[in-house]
């Protein structure tokens, strides 16, 4: 298991680069113009002032762009997004150089070497969320324990897809030697393997703060000799054959016209055929290939191609086992995001073999 891999982190920006200041009390106006002409601005005074400004920009751009086309909306999170970024926050000793403002550990925890520097408002949310969701712990239905996502680690926050494949695993009738969980994220999928007797399971990823966080949650525990990590894409260094395969891949594909990168939410045009090609070496001739998916993209039609059904009908690689569905829990209606959907969407869960 790599030990020398550093995690991602949001890049300090040097405290001697400090800009204009935005006083408590300042009119928000000018604070936003100055955004415009693309000049940082400095919070202080309190922690809360950030969250106005913030609240400000949001109604500004709202009333610049009505947010009634799709265009709109676009350009609006795209505006958003730059000049929220250029709003800026001191840390002097890991600490918060504003009054009334969170205690956040990864601030010591991620810039042991310095403790003095500046961060981006928004950055700053993102780890102080990050911080909470790792201190207090995260309940997953199919685990007896709390999960603890170290920061930049992708986790679900729905689990109609884990409770399909419980419910599978409760069914497994196979040898339980060894399990591949491909992209294994917060480890989800590979406890869930172990809690229903597999002995061992290897397990990829592409983020380094998956393997360091994993590795820092398992500790010296027999967890930690029961999951075996590799800091690669999809299949690694394992190249022995195995009884089992496990790939919860993203759902929906890359679009460059929408600039989506996130890798844990977005897939490439490779990535599937790539995948297939390597899971047919990698499994046992009685194995089986399980793949946990959504008609998410399909419903809502950013694309018409489902890479398992077209895998199946032209790679000749693979059969049909089996393919179990679940519908989604309806939505929240405290949610304001666009969610009508819901109402036709349902996690797969595919098995197939030689």
């Amino acid at each position: 298991m790599r030990t020398d891999l550093k995690a991602n982190k949001p890049s300090p920006i040097a405290s001697d680069s400090k800009p204009e200041a935005l006083i408590f009390g300042t009119d928000f106006r000018q604070a936003i113009k100055s955004l415009e002409a693309g000049k940082p601005v400095l919070v202080t005074e309190f922690y809360s002032n950030g969250l106005s400004l913030l609240k400000e920009l949001h109604s500004h751009l709202n009333r610049k762009f009505k947010n009634k086309s799709f265009k709109e909306q676009r350009v609006n999170r795209s505006e958003y997004h730059k000049l929220s970024n250029l709003i800026l926050i001191e840390i002097v000793g890991h600490k918060l150089a504003v009054k009334k403002a969170p205690s956040i550990g990864w601030l010591e925890k991620l810039y042991p070497e310095s403790g003095d520097f500046l961060l981006t408002f928004p950055q700053v949310q993102g780890l102080n969320s990050a911080w909470q969701w790792y201190k207090n712990g995260i309940t997953i239905p199919v685990l007896r324990n709390k999960l603890h996502p170290y920061y930049g680690t992708y986790f679900p926050t729905r689990f109609d897809h884990l409770i399909l494949f419980d419910n599978w695993l409760k069914r497994y009738e196979g040898p339980k030697k060894t399990a591949l969980d491909v992209g294994i994220g917060s480890g989800i999928l590979a406890f869930q393997m172990i809690k229903h007797g597999f002995q061992k399971v290897f397990g990829t990823d592409t983020n380094p703060n998956v393997i360091v966080g994993l590795t820092e949650f398992m500790g010296d525990t027999k967890l930690s000799r029961k999951v075996e990590l590799d800091f690669a894409p999809l299949f690694g260094k394992w190249e022995k054959q195995t009884e089992l395969i496990v790939f919860n891949p993203p759902w929906l594909p890359q679009s460059s016209e929408l600039g989506r990168l996130d890798s844990a939410i977005y897939y490439d045009k490779n990535l599937f055929p790539e995948f297939f090609t390597e899971a047919k070496q990698r499994l046992l001739p009685d194995g089986k290939l399980v793949l946990i998916f959504s008609n998410l993209a399909e419903i809502t039609n950013v694309t018409r191609e489902h890479p398992i059904k077209k895998e199946l009908a032209e790679g000749g690689r693979f059969k049909l086992e089996r393919c179990f569905t679940k519908t989604v829990k309806v939505a929240s209606t405290k949610t304001t995001r666009d969610s009508h959907y819901r109402s036709s969407e349902e996690v797969e869960l595919w098995v197939l073999t030689h």
